[in-house]
């Protein structure tokens, strides 16, 4: 595994990480985590490079490796799916030379780079995502600027502890956090009959957190949906979810 950076859209430099050889496989973690956590340390790349791909993974901005800048300008609409494409230019990679992977905002920001025709891969997988997260996202987004708001206030038991915990252990800026959920577009759901190469939908057998996924691969014109152990927060720690990735990824 390789750790580079290059300049995105604006001059600031992310991180991203590679494993394997092969067919190219964006993927792309969730909010408040990392490549490393979402696909790294549970040897998620490890299993798609042995399936003979290579497992490309960023980490957007105020995550992992990547910076986080505090001034709002670094915010500006559609950051996250700019960031994305402006990876895969870098990687100098052109229609259908790629998949794209995410997982709850990283599938979030999948789904709209792809729909905006900002990303066209050959395959689309997004992973702990149903239909809510895209339509009531304003909603979910709230949910998280008070765990940010009210950071040193939230107790066990309440709804949000286990999101502070999360971004506690993260060691998130939850300055620049606000800033990117602030940033963070809604999604017209008619837009997902734009995405027409063939997608999977991923979620873990408990994950209700954005929604149903079986209905969000409905939505789909090319879709299907698997289910994998576990839930929104710990699906990812089960060689099941790489494991469902590379079968997919596989198939002609």
């Amino acid at each position: 595994m390789s750790q580079s950076y290059f300049k995105s859209f604006d001059g600031v430099e992310l991180a991203y990480h590679r494993t394997g050889e092969g067919r190219p496989v964006i993927l792309l973690h969730g909010l408040f985590s990392s490549a490393k956590m979402n696909w790294i340390k549970w040897g998620h790349d490890l299993l798609l490079a042995e399936a003979g791909f290579e497992a490309i993974m960023l980490d957007f901005r105020v995550h992992g490796e990547s910076p986080s800048p505090q001034d709002p300008a670094a915010y500006p609409s559609d950051v996250l799916v700019r960031d994305a494409a402006a990876l895969v230019a870098h990687l100098g990679l052109t229609h259908g030379e790629y998949d794209l992977v995410g997982f709850s905002l990283g599938a979030r920001t999948a789904i709209h780079a792809v729909a905006k025709g900002m990303l066209a891969p050959r395959k689309l997988i997004a992973c702990g995502m149903g239909i809510e997260g895209l339509s009531e996202w304003e909603r979910r987004a709230a949910h998280f600027i008070r765990v940010i708001d009210e950071f040193d206030t939230i107790k066990p038991g309440d709804p949000a502890y286990v999101a502070r915990t999360f971004l506690k252990s993260q060691g998130v800026d939850r300055v620049a956090a606000r800033l990117l959920l602030k940033a963070l577009e809604p999604f017209d759901i008619a837009d997902l009959a734009k995405i027409t190469m063939p997608a999977q939908v991923i979620c873990g057998v408990d994950d209700g957190d954005n929604g149903s996924g079986e209905e969000l691969a409905r939505f789909l014109p090319n879709a299907s949906f698997a289910e994998v152990p576990g839930n929104h927060l710990n699906s990812v720690t089960f060689p099941d979810l790489g494991t469902a990735i590379a079968t997919f990824l596989s198939q002609p």
